[in-house]
């Protein structure tokens, strides 16, 4: 594919790169918006003068009709072949609170949740609770233990949380429990793998002692595990691009996907978009010649059907890319790892709008960065993973295929 001969193109020395993700970007017609979506209503006067001078394009993450998780829709952006390279989200949650796996560990992502009296799932996120309160519930579940394995339960942020088991018996090849649904009830850990019947003992000895714990708390009176993962290494992205990549990500999964790819951590200081714009500035600074860099809250409000709240958001993100600009990158690159639609409130196959800016492009096709607009722009429609290749090119860090 396109990114594995990319690899062997790739040259040391070129322009610098960002790659800004505004996460779960993509979205559908919004009836209250007289059929526009929100990147089509909000006002972004910043993004699309780089439309006006860059090129546009829209990307499948994995493929098409196909629904991607997080893990995927970045590994993608970052070159990897996120089918080839299939990472679970309890693994990406543990690294990116920088907890210390270990080869054959097993980890996964804690959803803090609110059941009824009737068991059935009102929340599958306990009303977002605050990271403190999520805090004091993992120290609540660090007394759980189970034979024969070790058990280590971290917070992460707000009502995420991961467990990591190390012993033997372990594997990857287990069912999520949470169904994805409210009204639902959460599923019984099962194993999608014969190999897996000793690993379903001990998640499930896990989950019955920690809903023990949980049953008379409020509003997290539940827990839901997602995304099973081994841990192994990734090639990273200097091995692969030679390039020298930093994060800049609020929260701990995106940091951990970024670790996973070898990229160094840059603190936000304050821990919002100002922050990470100052951040991105400090590793250009550093002589990072990648810079990744995420906004969370696009995800959110689609995940929570919030359309005004979407646009706001990414508004906010429109705001910060002068600054952005003005720290020297050679090519900037906005764009989503997943669409999230609003009537949806879920991720979604939709493609995700792309923004290159930077480099020789044909310029001149569009003039704003929305998804209708991206459906026609220059750069065409492609797989998430062929976007890597694109920004080398443009960035002239490629070199030629061939005599």
């Amino acid at each position: 594919m396109a990114s594995d001969l990319a690899s062997q193109l790739a040259l040391k020395n070129g322009g610098k790169i960002l790659l800004a993700v505004m996460d779960g970007v993509g979205d559908l017609p919004i009836p209250e918006f007289g059929g526009l979506t929100p990147l089509e209503k909000a006002k972004t006067p910043n993004m699309d003068s780089l439309a006006a001078g860059g090129a546009l394009g829209q990307q499948f993450p994995v493929g098409r009709g196909i629904t991607p998780g997080s893990g995927p829709g970045h590994l993608a952006l970052f070159g990897y072949d996120p089918v080839k390279y299939l990472v679970g989200r309890g693994a990406l949650a543990a690294l990116g609170i920088g907890f210390q796996l270990k080869h054959g560990d097993l980890a996964a992502r804690i959803n803090f949740c609110t059941l009824g009296e009737d068991g059935v799932i009102l929340d599958r996120r306990a009303g977002r609770i605050s990271t403190d309160l999520c805090t004091e519930l993992v120290e609540e579940l660090k007394a759980v233990s189970v034979p024969g394995v070790e058990v280590f339960v971290e917070p992460v942020k707000e009502h995420r949380a991961c467990v990591v088991f190390r012993g033997a018996g372990l594997s990857e090849h287990l069912h999520d429990t949470d169904p994805g649904l409210v009204g639902e009830k959460p599923l019984p850990v099962t194993a999608t793998d014969s190999d897996a019947r000793s690993a379903v003992k001990i998640v499930g000895e896990f989950i019955d002692r920690s809903m023990g714990i949980l049953k008379d708390k409020s509003p997290a009176n539940g827990l839901l595990l997602r995304g099973f993962a081994l841990h192994e290494d990734l090639p990273t992205m200097q091995s692969r691009y030679k390039l020298n990549p930093a994060a800049v990500a609020l929260y701990p999964m995106y940091r951990g996907v970024a670790s996973l790819a070898g990229m160094e951590q840059f603190q936000s200081d304050p821990a919002d978009l100002t922050g990470e714009v100052r951040a991105a500035n400090a590793a250009l600074k550093a002589g990072k010649d990648f810079v990744f860099l995420h906004h969370k809250y696009t995800d959110s409000s689609g995940e929570d059907g919030d359309h005004e709240r979407k646009v706001r958001e990414i508004e906010k993100f429109d705001a910060a890319v002068p600054e952005l600009v003005k720290c020297g990158f050679d090519v900037i690159c906005i764009t989503g790892d997943h669409s999230t639609p609003c009537p949806m409130k879920l991720h979604s196959w939709h493609p995700v709008p792309v923004l290159i800016h930077g480099g020789p492009q044909r310029t001149g096709w569009n003039k704003r960065f929305t998804e209708r607009e991206a459906a026609s722009g220059a750069l065409g429609t492609f797989k998430g993973s062929e976007l890597m290749p694109l920004l080398l090119a443009a960035a002239g860090r490629l070199a030629k295929f061939g005599a």
